[in-house]
């Protein structure tokens, strides 16, 4: 089969460059572009890390373009706290040598969905405002895309707040829009990434992967969190990326997602009913995960990553 064509929209982020590592390693997918947003640390940091990743990487042609440096109506949030100041962690990737491209973010969400209606996949995993402008600006967006998933959101508890999970809650007013489309939103959240552990084995494991587990995967990682045989970080945002290389690891449930923007205590959580009655679901909501399976794909990718950087592997 061909391989499903994707925009990543992202914030990178320690996770961001985890899953466009798995989406840039995969054979399954192709990478049709990059679209960057303030969220984990500002876009500056956000766009840098980006254009870092691609040219470690080695996928010099894709486009990196830049989009929203914050919420459409909030003060700007970020999680350097846990990112790092630069947002990779303890990772330091040379300083890119090609620019980012030209525009914004959201008129390239736009212009690729139209060049190619039904083709090509939108997947989100930071703070959905340039979805949101892209829908504001050009509607039909939701008709054009192939398919549109998310890394945000939580039908249980947030990590943001008690109720909120950061990408949601950094633009909540975006979050509504994006659900209120009238397009199918598969919601990877908390409930899948946080089963997503990288324990002592995985780390190991990325241990040995030559340039690609020394310079990027280890300090990632460890920056993230204290590591044990049985306890590690969640690796949140790939788990978006591995359902779209091979749904059948995530556990969806259909289900009505409606974003809180009002709440005092509850702005941006995802108020998600199962027991649908007469209500209309707008989203699939992954419930669970195949953690051997995911792991498998996952650190199977990233070792033919590592073979390309380091051939004597």
């Amino acid at each position: 089969m061909a391989p499903k064509k994707i925009i990543i929209d992202c914030d990178p982020g320690i996770d961001d460059a985890l899953a466009i590592t798995l989406a840039h390693g995969s054979p399954a997918l192709s990478i049709l572009g990059i679209t960057t947003v303030g969220g984990n640390v500002d876009l500056g940091h956000t766009t840098g890390n980006a254009l870092r990743l691609r040219e470690f990487l080695g996928f010099p042609g894709v486009p990196v373009v830049p989009g929203s440096a914050g919420a459409l109506l909030r003060t700007p949030v970020n999680a350097a706290s846990v990112h790092g100041e630069h947002g990779l962690g303890g990772a330091v990737l040379p300083e890119a040598m090609l620019p980012a491209d030209d525009g914004h973010a959201a008129d390239f969400i736009i212009d690729t969905l139209r060049a190619a209606p039904g083709e090509v996949t939108l997947v989100a995993i930071g703070p959905l405002t340039n979805v949101a402008l892209a829908l504001l600006r050009e509607p039909r967006i939701v008709e054009w895309a192939r398919e549109f998933a998310i890394l945000g959101g939580s039908s249980t508890r947030g990590n943001f707040s008690p109720a909120a999970e950061f990408n949601i809650a950094a633009d909540p007013e975006a979050a509504a829009i994006v659900f209120d489309a009238g397009w199918t939103v598969t919601m990877i959240g908390l409930d899948v990434s946080r089963r997503a552990l990288a324990v002592g084995e995985v780390v190991d494991r990325m241990r040995a992967m030559g340039r690609l587990g020394a310079d990027l995967l280890v300090p990632c990682v460890e920056f993230y969190g204290m590591v044990t045989a049985e306890e590690g970080p969640a690796i949140h945002d790939a788990c978006a990326i591995a359902y779209l290389i091979d749904p059948t690891l995530v556990e969806v449930v259909p289900a009505l997602v409606q974003v809180e923007t009002a709440g005092r205590y509850t702005s941006g959580m995802t108020v998600t009913h199962f027991d649908l009655g007469d209500r209309v679901p707008n989203a699939l909501v992954g419930t669970g995960l195949d953690v051997p399976r995911f792991w498998d794909l996952l650190l199977g990718v990233y070792q033919d990553v590592a073979r390309r950087l380091d051939p004597t592997l």
